[in-house]
């Protein structure tokens, strides 16, 4: 996880986001960046982010999938000043493990400690240039065949939504794009503000990356219960403990039934769905309250502070105090407390 950062100050630059569009660039997937990214600016932090869609070629033009040609206002110079370098999906049936010239020229301009993200199969691209060579991935499921048999060297898990190794993350297909944006806004700016622009673009404001992509039965079948009811009862219980078998009689199954429903319809473990929620919770409340530690542990069910400490260093890498002090909401932002 990059280092976190403090809200944007008028004399401050913006973060400098670089779109790297590649010939058959799926339309979809490269307007996620600029959408996610300037909705910041609706969320009150001004200057935040400063987003361009660069061609790797000096020519600017960039074939999509959809047969349209584009022509960019930027080529591969604009890497040489990114802060954070985003490549969407592209058309794999123009890709070769050997990048043509001007696609490796143009990463070689990306500057050494700059944030690099793949969205989909731009995975392929940062594979090819060793920059996931011994590292942990994601990609789209439906190529993690070809993914492993083009890069052993790449640690693949194709079961997740995006994998965050620091400087360098990559994520799964098509919405978990949108996911992993949030991610770095959430990262650079806390939960408030992450929730703030997810409200605005009306999508959820967060998927936690270690979800699974490819989620088996999403709606229970006709006639038969699922879990959706006692999920939203939990989450307005968290400060209680919620066991399993409480959960699992809230919703008129046995545990083992409720457990393998629970999976099913989320995609992880009931256990491990509270403890995200319990931290999601406890990360906003140290952003938009005054309250202690061990008062905010109590809230959302962790039996002590020092078990808060040991989820959120888990989750975020960082201490209650540390994460408050960098992203405590002020006044003028929305959801200000």
């Amino acid at each position: 996880m990059p280092a976190m950062t403090s809200r944007t100050t008028p004399d401050r630059p913006p973060h400098r986001v670089a779109v790297l569009a590649l010939d058959g660039v799926y339309f979809f997937e490269l307007g996620i960046p600029d959408r996610i990214f300037a909705g910041v600016e609706f969320a009150g932090v001004e200057g935040a982010y400063e987003v361009v869609t660069c061609a790797a070629t000096a020519d600017r033009t960039v074939a999509t999938n959809t047969g349209i040609t584009l022509t960019l206002h930027h080529g591969p110079e604009a890497l040489e000043s990114a802060d954070t370098v985003i490549v969407p999906p592209y058309d794999l049936g123009r890709f070769t493990a050997d990048l043509p010239e001007p696609v490796r020229a143009a990463l070689s301009r990306i500057r050494p400690g700059t944030r690099i993200v793949s969205l989909c199969t731009g995975a392929f691209t940062l594979a090819a240039a060793g920059l996931l060579d011994g590292r942990p991935a994601t990609t789209h499921w439906a190529v993690a065949d070809q993914f492993r048999t083009m890069f052993p060297q790449v640690a693949l898990d194709p079961e997740v939504l995006f994998v965050d190794d620091g400087d360098v993350l990559t994520s799964a297909g098509v919405a978990s794009g949108i996911d992993v944006c949030l991610h770095l806004v959430r990262s650079d700016h806390g939960s408030a503000v992450a929730n703030q622009v997810a409200r605005q673009c009306v999508v959820p404001p967060w998927r936690e990356g270690g979800q699974a992509q490819y989620i088996v039965q999403p709606m229970p079948p006709k006639g038969a219960a699922g879990t959706g009811a006692t999920r939203a009862w939990a989450l307005e219980h968290l400060d209680r403990p919620l066991a399993l078998r409480e959960l699992a009689a809230h919703a008129r199954m046995g545990p083992r039934t409720f457990a393998r429903r629970f999976q099913e319809e989320t995609g992880t473990s009931p256990g491990r769905w509270l403890i995200q929620q319990r931290v999601q919770r406890a990360r906003h409340l140290l952003e938009t309250t005054d309250l202690p530690v061990d008062r905010i542990a109590a809230e959302v069910g962790f039996a002590t502070a020092a078990s808060l400490r040991q989820h959120l260093h888990a989750a975020i890498g960082v201490s209650p105090q540390a994460y408050r002090n960098t992203f405590k909401v002020r006044s003028g932002i929305p959801g200000a407390g």
